[in-house]
């Protein structure tokens, strides 16, 4: 009996091992957002204060110098934000969800080999 218990303990363990494993999983999500929304912002703001200085420096067309400079400062300063998103996704998918055990199966396999 005492057999039972455990492995019906297994089982409820299991289920909040899987409850930890999504909340586990949500929080790396939320990172990800989060991360996002800060790397859109500095992208932004990056990217208008090289044209602020274009625009005193008296650069007003869009030259292939100036995309050229702001295609390469939009690609530094989302580099740290896509390599962080590279960790985290490679985090999220390292994060295993337990097997489930099925009670049935179980508790029929150890009754035959009880009656067996």
């Amino acid at each position: 009996m005492g057999q039972i218990a455990n492995e019906i303990e297994n089982v409820l363990d299991n289920k909040k091992a899987g409850r930890e494993t999504k909340k586990e999983r949500r929080k790396i999500l939320d990172q990800i957002a989060a991360d996002e929304a800060a790397k859109t912002n500095l992208v932004k703001k990056a990217l208008a204060r090289q044209r602020a200085v274009f625009g005193a420096a008296g650069m007003t067309g869009k030259g292939m110098t100036e995309e050229a400079v702001l295609k390469r400062l939009r690609e530094e300063t989302e580099q740290p934000f896509d390599a962080k998103k590279a960790a985290n996704m490679n985090r999220i998918s390292k994060i295993r969800k337990p097997k489930k055990t099925n009670l049935v199966r179980l508790f029929n396999s150890k009754f035959l080999k009880l009656m067996g």
